[in-house]
């Protein structure tokens, strides 16, 4: 894993993550892009982070002014990457090592769960993204079906 550098902004709202939920922050990244904060925690503090019935994230969403968003850490990248995008909708993760260096993961989900799992305006494939690469170095994140992994894996031969 790379060495990871926050911002004074992101170690106060880390701070104030902290005091609000009690629970475990790892890291914290301000996404401008898609106006929102997206919070790692560490593994087992989803439940105390997110607080009885959501309590917990309204009242910081609330603090912050923007949405606020939660992933799981794992040490394992396959498991991380299926944290980010619902792990219950993902049938698979595999990691692989592309021809020119870089790493890639292609998530498995079924053709008609895809977009939930892209989430509206690609928001939830472009976090799997900026975390994979934070944490793993993984330059790239392909969503596909069954279908399309099927035909990505056919060799056409040519007479």
């Amino acid at each position: 894993m790379t060495e990871i550098k926050l911002t004074s902004n992101e170690l106060n709202l880390i701070s104030l993550f902290s005091s609000v939920t009690n629970a475990s922050v790892r890291d914290c990244i301000v996404d401008e892009k898609m106006d929102r904060v997206i919070f790692v925690v560490n593994k087992g503090q989803m439940g105390l982070a997110i607080g009885k019935g959501g309590a917990t994230i309204k009242q910081l969403q609330n603090v912050v002014g923007r949405k606020v968003e939660l992933v799981e850490f794992s040490d394992d990248a396959s498991e991380f990457v299926r944290n980010m995008l619902n792990a219950d909708l993902v049938s698979d993760v595999r990691i692989s090592d592309r021809p020119d260096g870089t790493k890639q993961a292609v998530v498995t989900v079924d053709a008609k769960k895809k977009g939930a799992v892209v989430g509206r305006e690609g928001r939830n494939a472009e976090k799997a993204r900026l975390l994979a690469k934070r944490y793993f170095q993984i330059t790239n994140v392909l969503i596909v079906s069954p279908e399309q992994q099927l035909a990505g894996n056919r060799v056409n031969i040519d007479g």
